[in-house]
């Protein structure tokens, strides 16, 4: 398990984003060198947690429980063959793009060792937007990427440090539940009576998703 490359993205106008400026940063890049990585900050007020990187919408992106997003190359693949189209490294916007690893069927709570000494913990799957459907220029993209269930990774900062091309990831530690990040998907997309099977990942679990786990048993009962 290695990481393939470290995606960095720059903010550029485009006419397919809802944010009041029209920028976006999803359009990332593989950096040359080694990257910083640190926990950036409540959302709303932190961003990327690498260095050099730039969230545009930190409305639903950024923040320390979204600091970095990771892809499976596997899964690019896979919609390579899909879409009939070359998917370079970061074309979803992740800024791990990872070899040898399950992102998707990572534990909520998972922590990777990525190199000599950084620390990431997973706590939820990404949600697609308009904003990464206008980027692939692709019809109906939310729903097909819905569909699939694979949504890459978010990760938490549990130990800062530098990353970059080639480095190896170890997992150093899965938690005692069955909560994968492709069970959360589906739980906040298209299965909300999976929600109370979230509860079980606890507060390694994304806030948002805790809550909405939380107010559906709290109506509906588990």
């Amino acid at each position: 398990m290695k990481l393939l490359s470290v995606n960095l993205g720059r903010a550029r106008a485009v006419p397919y984003t809802d944010q009041p400026e029209g920028l976006t940063a999803i359009d990332k890049r593989p950096a040359d060198g080694p990257v910083r990585v640190a926990a950036p900050g409540p959302k709303g007020i932190g961003r990327s947690g690498l260095a050099g990187d730039t969230v545009s919408d930190t409305r639903h992106h950024g923040g320390d429980d979204q600091a970095v997003y990771a892809v499976a190359r596997e899964d690019l693949d896979d919609w390579e063959r899909e879409l009939g189209r070359p998917l370079a490294s970061g074309s979803f916007g992740e800024n791990l793009t990872t070899a040898g690893l399950d992102v998707s069927g990572a534990l909520i709570g998972e922590r990777w060792r990525i190199g000599s000494g950084v620390v990431l913990e997973v706590t939820c799957g990404r949600i697609p937007c308009r904003t990464f459907q206008g980027h692939l220029d692709e019809p109906r993209w939310v729903k097909r990427f819905t569909r699939k269930g694979a949504p890459g990774a978010y990760l938490r900062v549990i130990q800062p440090g530098e990353i970059g091309a080639g480095d190896p990831v170890e997992i150093v530690h899965r938690p005692d539940h069955d909560v994968t990040v492709a069970l959360q998907f589906r739980a906040v997309t298209t299965e909300r009576e999976l929600l109370p099977r979230l509860l079980v990942a606890g507060a390694a679990l994304h806030p948002e998703s805790l809550a909405a786990a939380r107010a559906y048993v709290e109506r509906y009962g588990s």
